[in-house]
Protein backbone atom coordinates (compact mmCIF):
# COMPACT_ATOMS: atom_id res chain seq x y z
CA UNK A 1 0.00 0.00 0.00
CA UNK A 2 2.83 2.38 0.82
CA UNK A 3 4.43 1.69 -2.56
CA UNK A 4 1.17 2.85 -4.14
CA UNK A 5 1.22 6.13 -2.23
CA UNK A 6 -0.41 5.42 1.13
CA UNK A 7 1.28 6.67 4.28
CA UNK A 8 2.53 4.09 6.76
CA UNK A 9 -0.22 5.09 9.21
CA UNK A 10 -2.91 4.69 6.54
CA UNK A 11 -1.53 1.33 5.40
CA UNK A 12 -1.51 0.01 8.97
CA UNK A 13 -5.01 1.38 9.58
CA UNK A 14 -6.39 -0.61 6.65
CA UNK A 15 -5.13 -3.92 8.03
CA UNK A 16 -6.96 -5.62 10.89
CA UNK A 17 -6.02 -8.81 12.70
CA UNK A 18 -8.32 -11.46 14.13
CA UNK A 19 -6.87 -14.21 16.29
CA UNK A 20 -8.29 -16.97 18.47
CA UNK A 21 -9.58 -14.37 20.94
CA UNK A 22 -11.27 -12.19 18.36
CA UNK A 23 -10.39 -8.78 16.97
CA UNK A 24 -6.97 -7.46 17.97
CA UNK A 25 -7.72 -4.11 19.64
CA UNK A 26 -5.44 -1.74 21.49
CA UNK A 27 -6.82 -2.11 25.00
CA UNK A 28 -6.82 -5.92 24.97
CA UNK A 29 -4.35 -7.18 27.60
CA UNK A 30 -1.53 -9.56 26.83
CA UNK A 31 -0.91 -8.62 23.20
CA UNK A 32 2.44 -9.75 21.83
CA UNK A 33 4.73 -7.23 20.17
CA UNK A 34 4.02 -8.27 16.58
CA UNK A 35 0.29 -7.75 17.14
CA UNK A 36 0.57 -4.38 18.86
CA UNK A 37 1.36 -2.54 15.63
CA UNK A 38 -2.00 -3.57 14.18
CA UNK A 39 -4.01 -3.18 17.38
CA UNK A 40 -6.45 -0.37 16.61
CA UNK A 41 -8.78 1.62 18.83
CA UNK A 42 -12.08 -0.23 18.57
CA UNK A 43 -14.58 -2.04 20.72
CA UNK A 44 -13.84 -5.76 21.13
CA UNK A 45 -15.37 -8.11 18.56
CA UNK A 46 -15.37 -11.74 19.55
CA UNK A 47 -15.74 -13.54 16.24
CA UNK A 48 -14.52 -13.38 12.67
CA UNK A 49 -17.91 -13.14 10.97
CA UNK A 50 -18.94 -10.10 13.01
CA UNK A 51 -15.59 -8.47 12.21
CA UNK A 52 -16.23 -9.00 8.50
CA UNK A 53 -19.72 -7.53 8.73
CA UNK A 54 -18.27 -4.56 10.64
CA UNK A 55 -15.26 -3.69 8.49
CA UNK A 56 -16.37 -5.07 5.10
CA UNK A 57 -12.90 -6.16 3.94
CA UNK A 58 -11.96 -6.68 0.31
CA UNK A 59 -9.64 -9.56 1.25
CA UNK A 60 -9.25 -12.15 3.99
CA UNK A 61 -5.91 -13.89 4.47
CA UNK A 62 -5.61 -16.98 6.62
CA UNK A 63 -2.14 -17.77 7.99
CA UNK A 64 -2.87 -19.05 11.50
CA UNK A 65 -3.37 -22.76 10.68
CA UNK A 66 -6.89 -22.81 12.11
CA UNK A 67 -8.70 -25.33 9.95
CA UNK A 68 -12.14 -24.29 8.75
CA UNK A 69 -11.86 -20.67 9.93
CA UNK A 70 -13.38 -19.48 6.64
CA UNK A 71 -16.81 -20.94 7.26
CA UNK A 72 -19.61 -20.93 4.68
CA UNK A 73 -21.08 -17.94 6.51
CA UNK A 74 -17.76 -16.06 6.26
CA UNK A 75 -17.49 -16.81 2.54
CA UNK A 76 -21.09 -15.83 1.90
CA UNK A 77 -20.50 -12.55 3.74
CA UNK A 78 -17.40 -11.82 1.63
CA UNK A 79 -19.41 -12.48 -1.53
CA UNK A 80 -22.21 -10.22 -0.32
CA UNK A 81 -19.78 -7.36 0.36
CA UNK A 82 -17.56 -7.72 -2.74
CA UNK A 83 -18.06 -8.42 -6.43
CA UNK A 84 -14.74 -10.33 -6.47
CA UNK A 85 -13.83 -11.25 -2.89
CA UNK A 86 -10.16 -12.11 -2.31
CA UNK A 87 -9.88 -15.30 -0.26
CA UNK A 88 -6.39 -16.53 0.61
CA UNK A 89 -6.49 -19.73 2.66
CA UNK A 90 -2.74 -20.08 2.97
CA UNK A 91 -2.28 -22.42 5.93
CA UNK A 92 -1.07 -25.95 5.40
CA UNK A 93 -1.21 -28.90 5.54
CA UNK A 94 -4.68 -29.39 4.09
CA UNK A 95 -6.15 -30.25 7.49
CA UNK A 96 -5.18 -26.76 8.68
CA UNK A 97 -6.54 -24.89 5.65
CA UNK A 98 -9.06 -22.17 6.42
CA UNK A 99 -11.28 -23.50 3.63
CA UNK A 100 -10.96 -25.70 0.58
CA UNK A 101 -10.91 -24.43 -2.98
CA UNK A 102 -14.30 -26.00 -3.61
CA UNK A 103 -15.78 -24.24 -0.59
CA UNK A 104 -14.32 -20.88 -1.59
CA UNK A 105 -15.70 -21.01 -5.11
CA UNK A 106 -19.04 -22.59 -4.23
CA UNK A 107 -19.98 -20.22 -1.41
CA UNK A 108 -19.02 -17.14 -3.43
CA UNK A 109 -20.81 -18.27 -6.58
CA UNK A 110 -17.51 -18.68 -8.39
CA UNK A 111 -16.55 -15.04 -7.81
CA UNK A 112 -13.71 -15.57 -5.34
CA UNK A 113 -10.14 -14.70 -6.26
CA UNK A 114 -8.61 -17.61 -4.41
CA UNK A 115 -5.15 -18.78 -3.41
CA UNK A 116 -4.23 -21.68 -1.15
CA UNK A 117 -1.31 -23.01 0.79
CA UNK A 118 -2.20 -26.64 0.14
CA UNK A 119 -2.74 -28.19 -3.30
CA UNK A 120 -6.30 -28.72 -4.56
CA UNK A 121 -7.69 -30.31 -7.68
CA UNK A 122 -9.59 -28.18 -10.22
CA UNK A 123 -13.13 -27.29 -9.21
CA UNK A 124 -16.07 -27.43 -11.64
CA UNK A 125 -19.01 -25.22 -10.73
CA UNK A 126 -22.00 -24.45 -12.99
CA UNK A 127 -20.09 -25.51 -16.06
CA UNK A 128 -16.98 -23.46 -15.25
CA UNK A 129 -13.66 -24.95 -14.19
CA UNK A 130 -11.47 -23.19 -11.64
CA UNK A 131 -7.82 -24.17 -11.17
CA UNK A 132 -6.69 -23.24 -7.63
CA UNK A 133 -3.25 -21.66 -7.43
CA UNK A 134 -0.95 -22.14 -4.48
CA UNK A 135 0.27 -18.82 -3.11
CA UNK A 136 3.53 -20.28 -1.94
CA UNK A 137 7.27 -19.71 -2.11
CA UNK A 138 7.64 -21.07 -5.65
CA UNK A 139 6.40 -17.80 -7.12
CA UNK A 140 8.76 -15.37 -5.35
CA UNK A 141 11.79 -17.02 -3.76
CA UNK A 142 13.44 -18.70 -6.80
CA UNK A 143 13.24 -15.50 -8.84
CA UNK A 144 14.39 -13.32 -5.96
CA UNK A 145 17.37 -15.59 -5.33
CA UNK A 146 18.26 -15.71 -9.01
CA UNK A 147 18.15 -11.92 -9.31
CA UNK A 148 20.41 -11.49 -6.30
CA UNK A 149 22.91 -14.08 -7.51
CA UNK A 150 22.94 -12.92 -11.14
CA UNK A 151 23.61 -9.31 -10.10
CA UNK A 152 26.05 -10.32 -7.37
CA UNK A 153 24.08 -8.16 -4.97
CA UNK A 154 25.75 -7.55 -1.61
CA UNK A 155 22.36 -7.30 0.11
CA UNK A 156 18.81 -8.55 -0.37
CA UNK A 157 16.54 -5.66 0.59
CA UNK A 158 12.88 -5.01 1.26
CA UNK A 159 12.80 -2.95 -1.93
CA UNK A 160 13.83 -6.04 -3.88
CA UNK A 161 10.98 -8.07 -2.48
CA UNK A 162 8.55 -5.25 -3.26
CA UNK A 163 9.88 -5.22 -6.83
CA UNK A 164 9.44 -9.01 -6.98
CA UNK A 165 5.83 -8.79 -5.77
CA UNK A 166 5.05 -6.03 -8.27
CA UNK A 167 6.57 -8.01 -11.12
CA UNK A 168 4.47 -11.02 -10.14
CA UNK A 169 1.29 -8.92 -10.07
CA UNK A 170 1.94 -7.60 -13.58
CA UNK A 171 2.20 -11.18 -14.87
CA UNK A 172 -1.39 -11.95 -13.88
CA UNK A 173 -3.59 -11.74 -16.98
CA UNK A 174 -7.32 -11.73 -17.70
CA UNK A 175 -7.35 -15.50 -18.09
CA UNK A 176 -6.08 -15.84 -14.52
CA UNK A 177 -8.69 -13.40 -13.20
CA UNK A 178 -11.55 -15.09 -15.06
CA UNK A 179 -10.70 -18.44 -13.54
CA UNK A 180 -10.58 -16.94 -10.06
CA UNK A 181 -6.87 -16.47 -9.35
CA UNK A 182 -4.50 -13.60 -8.56
CA UNK A 183 -1.49 -15.75 -9.48
CA UNK A 184 -0.20 -16.82 -12.91
CA UNK A 185 -0.55 -20.45 -13.94
CA UNK A 186 2.20 -22.64 -12.50
CA UNK A 187 3.35 -23.89 -15.96
CA UNK A 188 4.54 -20.29 -16.52
CA UNK A 189 6.86 -20.50 -13.51
CA UNK A 190 10.10 -20.16 -15.49
CA UNK A 191 8.80 -17.04 -17.22
CA UNK A 192 7.58 -15.70 -13.87
CA UNK A 193 10.92 -16.41 -12.18
CA UNK A 194 12.87 -14.70 -14.98
CA UNK A 195 10.82 -11.50 -14.73
CA UNK A 196 11.01 -11.47 -10.94
CA UNK A 197 14.77 -12.01 -11.08
CA UNK A 198 15.11 -9.15 -13.57
CA UNK A 199 13.11 -6.85 -11.27
CA UNK A 200 15.30 -7.78 -8.29
CA UNK A 201 18.50 -7.33 -10.29
CA UNK A 202 17.33 -3.91 -11.53
CA UNK A 203 17.07 -2.76 -7.91
CA UNK A 204 20.57 -4.05 -7.20
CA UNK A 205 22.00 -2.18 -10.21
CA UNK A 206 20.03 0.99 -9.40
CA UNK A 207 21.05 1.09 -5.73
CA UNK A 208 24.72 0.32 -6.31
CA UNK A 209 24.48 -3.05 -4.58
CA UNK A 210 25.50 -5.16 -7.58
CA UNK A 211 29.04 -6.48 -7.95
CA UNK A 212 28.58 -7.24 -11.66
CA UNK A 213 28.11 -4.63 -14.41
CA UNK A 214 24.56 -3.94 -15.54
CA UNK A 215 23.87 -5.67 -18.87
CA UNK A 216 22.11 -3.91 -21.72
CA UNK A 217 19.41 -6.61 -21.77
CA UNK A 218 18.64 -7.54 -18.17
CA UNK A 219 15.92 -10.10 -18.93
CA UNK A 220 18.11 -11.75 -21.58
CA UNK A 221 21.02 -11.89 -19.15
CA UNK A 222 18.80 -13.41 -16.45
CA UNK A 223 17.49 -16.06 -18.84
CA UNK A 224 21.07 -16.97 -19.75
CA UNK A 225 21.76 -17.67 -16.07
CA UNK A 226 18.84 -20.08 -15.60
CA UNK A 227 19.33 -23.83 -15.44
CA UNK A 228 17.72 -25.86 -18.20
CA UNK A 229 16.88 -29.15 -16.51
CA UNK A 230 17.08 -31.34 -19.61
CA UNK A 231 19.50 -34.25 -19.82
Amino acid sequence: MMSEGASEAEAVRRNWLVDSRGLVVRDRPGLTQHKLRYAHDHAPIGNFLTAIDTFKPTAIIGVAAVGGAFTPEVLLAMARINDRPIVFALSNPTSKAECSAEEAYRHTGGRALFACGSPYDPVTLDGRTFVPRQGNNSYIFPGAGLGAIASGSRLVTDEMFMAAARALAYLVDETDIKQGSLYPALPRIREVSAHIAAAVAEVAFKRGLATTPAPNDVIGYIQSQMYDARY
